[in-house]
């Protein structure tokens, strides 16, 4: 049953260290708790900004700091695994660095738009590179139940997946994004589409609007529908609004999962009283019984980071025979991001009230 399912990428046997390039927030938040949970080593840092990465050094026992990607790289080859946690623009030309056949962990998302994920894709094929791409919510505890009780039939066939958001997110926390064109779903509901091509694949064609918001008006779209064509049998819908400013009773951040057998609850915690959170929950019903709660090992933060690197790391060592967010899986991401913002450019179509 569901409670038997494992809900953690396997450990490698003999992990090699790893590099950070970029000592940003999510590095310090995320990677570096998650490596240091999982018995990873992290054996140097580099950063544009030096202070930053001899900051990160001192706090996290990490004994190099490098001066550069290229000191970086003439010292370490390909014996470590690269963590690249760097704005998207700046991904591809760090990539050209790397020596070939290197293992790379890159953040999401892969570029600021497809032609930058295309010509990231193109520098891994030439490099050879065992690269893959940080779409981390795919590898936390709930998901990875849910996703495997999908394939194992335990819901039956799937027919619904539906993404429901109405929480309040502190967007003053991201000055970084006022400037930006893109950035609901290119910096946040990402990790959703991703998720839910993780579980049911690509769909055929998408229908997308993102908005801005009075309430948050300095960003460009903080609210979001999304309808994802799979045909005749199987529904996919997202609903996305971070601007609910009515309290805690009415706020929703969640998955439904539906088939013909039952159905799952998929709560995403950290959506909620961002940045402090709350638990992920994990629900599960056969049709007719009762709702029962599937105890997590636990979260989307900090967990699931574990998971991306660990696949790497064995995908690097012979391990694994596939990278389960690799560049080409990303890829795919991409181009359904990419299609949501060339959807908005789409005219809907009219009521006809003659």
């Amino acid at each position: 049953m569901i409670r038997d399912i494992s809900q953690s990428w396997p450990a490698p046997r003999a992990p090699r260290p790893i590099v950070i390039i970029g000592a940003g927030g999510i590095v310090r938040d995320a990677h570096l708790p998650a490596y240091a949970k999982a018995g990873l080593t992290v054996s140097g840092v580099t950063d544009l900004q030096a202070e930053r990465a001899e900051s990160l050094a001192r706090d996290y026992g990490i004994a190099a700091v490098h001066g550069s990607v290229a000191e970086v790289v003439a010292t370490c080859g390909t014996d470590v695994v690269y963590d690249i946690a760097v704005p998207p623009q700046a991904i591809a030309g760090i990539l050209e660095q790397m020596p070939d056949g290197a293992a790379t962990l890159i953040q999401k998302p892969m570029g600021a738009d497809l032609q930058q994920a295309r010509a990231i894709r193109q520098i891994c094929r030439d490099k050879k590179l065992k690269a893959a791409i940080n779409f981390q919510l795919r590898y936390s505890p709930m998901m990875m139940a849910a996703r495997q009780a999908i394939a194992q039939g335990l819901i039956g066939d799937l027919l619904e997946i539906e993404v429901h958001l109405n929480i309040f997110t502190p967007w003053t926390l991201f000055p970084f994004l006022i400037p930006m064109d893109r950035v609901e779903i290119a910096v946040h509901s990402i990790h959703y589409l991703d998720t839910i091509r993780a579980l049911a694949g690509n769909p055929d064609a998408v229908f997308a609007r993102s908005l801005r918001d009075p309430r948050a008006e300095e960003f460009a779209q903080t609210r979001t529908t999304v309808i994802m064509d799979y045909g005749d049998r199987l529904r996919g819908v997202m609903s996305i609004n971070h601007n609910h400013q009515s309290g805690r009773k009415f706020q929703s951040a969640w998955f439904r999962l539906e088939g013909t057998e039952g159905a799952m609850m998929v709560k995403l915690g950290v959506c909620f009283d961002y940045p402090n959170g709350e638990a992920d929950e994990l629900w599960f019903c056969r049709n007719g019984g009762d709702w029962e709660q599937v105890p997590l090992d636990g979260s989307w933060f900090i967990e699931s980071f574990m998971g991306p690197m660990r696949n790497v790391q064995r995908f690097a060592a012979g391990e694994d025979d596939h990278l389960f967010s690799g560049i080409e899986d990303a890829y795919q991401t991409m181009a359904l991001v990419e299609a949501c913002f060339d959807s908005m450019k789409t005219p809907a179509t009219p009521l006809d009230l003659s």
